[in-house]
C-alpha cells in the first residue's frame, strides 16, 4: 500500500505528463496565489482563464474529490465550489492544506518533465 505522499507523486507525475511549459509555469505559482488570495478564490480564477489555468485546476479537483470524497473524477468547476461554499471551517483548512501538499509535488513533478510546447 502506498503511503499518501507516494500517492500525491504518483498522481502528480501521472497529470503533469501532458503538460507544457505554460502550465509549468502555473503550476509554480498557484501555491502563492491561494495563499494571497485562498482556494476558492484562485479555483474561480483559473475556470475564468481556462486554458492551462482551468487544466491545472481541474487536476487539482480531481485530486482533492478522490482524497476527500473517494470519488477518482473531476466533479467539475460548479459541483466543487458548492461543496466548498457548504464545508466547514475545519473542512476548508484541510481541504486547502491538502491542496498544498497536492501542488508541491505537480510542481516538482512538471519540471522534472521535458515536455515542451
Amino acid at each position: 500500500m502506498a503511503t499518501l505522499e507516494q500517492q500525491r507523486a504518483q498522481d502528480a507525475w501521472n497529470k503533469s505528463a501532458r503538460y507544457t511549459d505554460k502550465h509549468r509555469n502555473f503550476a509554480k505559482s498557484m501555491p502563492a496565489l491561494i495563499m494571497n488570495s485562498g482556494l476558492m478564490q484562485v479555483l474561480a480564477f483559473c475556470h475564468e482563464k481556462g486554458g492551462e489555468h482551468e487544466e491545472i485546476a481541474r487536476d487539482l479537483r480531481h485530486w482533492l474529490n478522490r482524497r476527500f470524497n473517494g470519488v477518482d473524477k473531476d466533479p467539475g468547476f460548479e459541483v466543487f465550489m458548492e461543496m466548498l461554499l457548504l464545508a466547514g471551517p475545519r473542512q476548508y483548512q484541510m481541504v486547502t492544506t491538502e491542496a498544498f501538499a497536492w501542488l508541491k509535488w505537480l510542481r516538482q513533478m512538471a519540471s522534472a518533465r521535458n515536455t515542451r510546447e
